[in-house]
Formats: structure tokens, C-alpha cells, sequence
């Protein structure tokens, strides 16, 4: 884990299924919204048009190491692992933000892709540079 990026979760009751814990499912949806906020951090995305977003999921994973239940605070840490000529490794770890119990792992690789052409593109020079200074990677990690 590289930085130490983190976003926090509070564990709300439709979060929890029929069995009295999250849904898979929604882990899914806890790295998508720390991946956001990751974004928004280094400035590589405003928050604001979907189509100037630039990424779209290639590949997910997502090892689930403990239950989440209803009332828990999750604090998901985010850091990028690889940057490739059109895609980024995102990885994940999601913890219980009081104990520090780890709760399950993921991974996702995004493409860098442009929607208003409905393409892939090169990863832009500027979140290379961007991305590389914050987690102290190479630019070109392929």
C-alpha cells in the first residue's frame, strides 16, 4: 500500500441483505466510490460531466475476508499499483475503520477511455505525471 488515500463508509441498513450482513454486491459499490474520491483527490476528474470521466472497468476482483455488518464504519485504502499504456491497476483494502480488521481485498483495472468517441485512449501524460508523484511509482509501470 503505497499512500495512504482512504475513504470512509458508514454501513447504513440498506447496505445489509436477508443473511444480516452487506452484500457482496455492495463492495463492488465501496471501491467504485473510493475510486471517485481517489480521482477527485489528484484532480483527475471534477465530479461533474460522466462523459469527461475518462475510465471504464475492465477487470474486477474482490477476495472477501470478513462479514460487514449493519453499524460498521468501513474505511476503504485506495492506491494505484500500475499504470499500463491504456489502463491503471487500482487496488483496494477494506477495513474496519475502529478495529482495523481487514474485511476484504480487490482490485480493479480501469481503461482509460474516451466516452464522446466511444474509444480507448493512451493514459494521459498529465495523470501519469500526476498519479506516479503521489504514489511514488514509474510513469510507465506496463
Amino acid at each position: 500500500m503505497p499512500t495512504d488515500f482512504s475513504t470512509l463508509i458508514p454501513i447504513r441498513y440498506g447496505d445489509v441483505d436477508a443473511q444480516g450482513h452487506v452484500n457482496n454486491a455492495r463492495n463492488l459499490t465501496f471501491i467504485e466510490h473510493a475510486r471517485m474520491e481517489y480521482l477527485l483527490h489528484l484532480g483527475l476528474w471534477d465530479g461533474h460531466d460522466f462523459k469527461d470521466l475518462g475510465l471504464i472497468v475492465a477487470d474486477v476482483h474482490i477476495a472477501f475476508r470478513a462479514q460487514i455488518l449493519f453499524g460498521q464504519t468501513v474505511r476503504v485504502r485506495t492506491w494505484i499499483s500500475r499504470l499500463g499504456n491504456k489502463s491503471i491497476r487500482f487496488e483496494y483494502r477494506l477495513e474496519d475503520a475502529d478495529t482495523g480488521q481487514l474485511l476484504s481485498e480487490a482490485e480493479t483495472v480501469m481503461v482509460t477511455y474516451d466516452y464522446h468517441t466511444d474509444r480507448s485512449i493512451r493514459v494521459p501524460e498529465t495523470w501519469r505525471e500526476k498519479i506516479a508523484a503521489f504514489e511514488g511509482i514509474p510513469p510507465y509501470s506496463e
